[in-house]
């Protein structure tokens, strides 16, 4: 198996490679791709290194997946290059999440829909497989009609320069600012650009992509603030459903879902939190509870690691299934 990482000296470029590693992934040859200033410098895959090169390279070298980790830009620009000399590609971006011609995916909700002609596939947004993996067992036993969604998101999510403002805020020392206020001891109700409906790009991915992916028939309603936290983002989900849902029915149900684990004690103090889901592939609920303000609702708490499951173990994941299946 020919594999590029495109992005692959970023935050979740890093991270892909670990997780390759981890999923002992059978990779013959791996393609870095980095940005012009990166290009001849290496990486170390299983205990070997290897040359980053250019997209240019990349793309005639013709591996048979490339997973995209650059940005927007970088994926319009190049994806379907890669897509047009036989690579499939696994995005990590926005840029084809909503279009109707691609497939938005977390492995274990859809993954069965995928083919050999899916040349371009979509990894959700980080915030975004978190709830809807939890969502997903729960819409189909009961039928969920509508979800309210605030999060507590990870400096992580923006990039290392985020990491660093913070470091530097601590620390006390002038730096460059990614954000427009300080994020030391403070929360900001700012996840990407405003749009003109008064809701961020991020809440809106998180209403548009849970839709695509489970059921357009679902409302969906977020706030999404930026914390200063590095572990993993974090979600309060209000959940209404179309019928009385039982509380010990729900925790054996996410129980026995793939890819989640149960932290869900309040008598031992048990619940998730980022510091305990850092570098796990899963995703953690707790606080499952009866909504006591309206009939057929519940409340609860979703926490995963933003770089792990969020984008970098998810796009490995599809990766997989593509090869375990033949699709590739």
């Amino acid at each position: 198996m020919k594999l590029a990482i495109v992005g692959v000296t970023g935050m979740v470029g890093q991270e892909m490679i670990k997780v390759l590693e981890e999923f002992n992934f059978e990779v013959t040859e791996l393609i870095p791709v980095a940005s012009e200033k990166s290009v001849g410098t290496t990486v170390t895959f299983k205990g070997k290194e290897y040359t980053c090169v250019g997209l240019e390279t990349a793309v005639s070298l013709k591996p048979q997946i490339a997973i995209f980790s650059a940005g927007g830009d970088v994926s319009l620009a190049w994806a379907e290059k890669f897509a047009a000399n036989g690579t499939t590609v696994i995005d990590n971006s926005s840029a084809w999440r909503m279009d109707p011609t691609k497939k938005l995916v977390v492995p274990e909700i859809n993954a069965h829909l995928l083919t050999a002609n899916d040349k371009i596939i979509a990894n959700p947004n980080c915030s975004t497989i978190q709830l809807v993996l939890t969502m997903a067992p729960l819409h189909q036993k009961y039928g969920i009609k509508r979800a309210v969604v605030s999060t507590y998101q990870s400096i992580t999510g923006t990039g290392v320069k985020a990491v660093r403002q913070l470091e530097n805020e601590m620390a006390g020392t002038q730096a460059e600012m990614v954000y427009p206020y300080p994020i030391h001891k403070n929360c900001l109700p700012h996840c990407d650009d405003f749009t003109e409906n008064g809701y961020t790009k991020e809440e809106m991915k998180l209403t548009n992509e849970t839709k695509k992916i489970l059921d357009e028939s679902i409302n969906v309603t977020a706030t999404a603030v930026r914390v200063p936290v590095v572990g993993g983002h974090s979600e309060s989900v209000n959940i209404e459903f179309n019928q009385t849902p039982n509380i010990a029915e729900i925790r054996q149900l996410l129980h026995h879902t793939e890819g989640i684990t149960l932290k869900d004690n309040p008598e031992t103090n048990t619940y998730p939190m980022p510091i305990y889901a850092a570098g796990k592939n899963d995703v953690f609920v707790g606080r499952i509870r009866l909504d006591e303000s309206q009939p057929n609702t519940i409340n609860l708490w979703i926490v995963a690691d933003n770089i792990r499951k969020g984008a970098a173990t998810n796009a490995v994941q599809i990766a997989k299934y593509l090869v375990e299946k033949e699709l590739v």
